[in-house]
């Protein structure tokens, strides 16, 4: 299909013009490519160049991303700056980001898809970030090892723990990336354990001060709902293939 017509449904279905984000997330469209057309999509969490050389060898002309390709602000065209734009160019590699906008997402964002990974059904939201209701909160009542184990079942990655809070778990937020430093935020939520992917060393004690359940499941691993759902829910719509371009860090 056209990638105007593609990018033109995703901006609407991710509401890029309503959701305020940090600017150089620089959400939408990040590269065109020479043909005006998709035939198939490349989903991953980070637009960076080795990522780039693996969606170019699946075969893609779309590059669905997470973090787009201006996170370290205005640069030179040299080094490996230029060799992405030059491996776009000469491969036809369209390059699209979304950052808050597929977080914010009730059905596709990274925190409603995560929490449905784990077994829940998300009641509504937690936390305010750029002004937009966001955070994944969930009302249950489950043992924090089980939920524990949740996780690191649907991530594939290591946990870390810090038990601050109860061990019966009834009140969770959960806010995918490094949102670590959000704990305080959390807690005044009213939730009692708090899952996101990282976040700074005070964080941890924090938590533990504050009385809170503070659960680090990955920034990588819990940011790679949101892109494949994103690429599944394209590929329904328009029947687009797609595959997912795994790259972790390991953070």
């Amino acid at each position: 299909m056209k990638l105007s017509e593609l990018v033109a449904y995703i901006d609407t279905e991710l509401r890029l013009t309503e959701i305020a984000d940090y600017p150089n997330a620089y959400n939408g469209l990040q590269m065109e490519n020479s043909s005006g057309r998709v035939t198939r999509v490349a989903a991953a969490v980070d637009a960076t160049l080795p990522v780039m050389r693996k969606a170019v060898a699946a075969g893609a002309d779309l590059l669905l991303v997470h973090h787009g390709m201006f996170w370290s602000g205005l640069q030179p065209w040299t080094g490996s700056v230029f060799q992405k734009l030059k491996l776009c160019s000469e491969s036809g590699l369209a390059v699209y980001s979304a950052h808050l906008p597929l977080d914010f997402h009730p059905t596709l964002g990274n925190d409603a898809v995560l929490a449905r990974a784990l077994g829940f059904e998300p009641s509504g939201n937690f936390m305010k970030t750029k002004g937009g209701e966001n955070g994944a909160r969930i009302l249950t009542e489950i043992s924090r090892t089980e939920l524990v184990e949740r996780l690191q079942k649907a991530t594939g990655a290591s946990v870390h723990v810090c038990p601050g809070g109860p061990e019966i778990v009834r009140n969770i937020g959960i806010m995918t990336g490094g949102a670590g430093s959000e704990v305080a935020a959390a807690a005044k939520s009213g939730v009692d354990t708090f899952i996101t992917g990282e976040g700074p060393h005070w964080s941890y004690t924090l938590a533990e001060e504050i009385g809170i359940n503070l659960i680090y499941g990955g920034h990588y691993a819990t940011e790679t709902f949101g892109v494949k759902a994103l690429a599944e829910h394209l590929n329904s719509k328009f029947e687009l293939p797609w595959e997912f371009i795994d790259h972790p860090t390991g953070l």
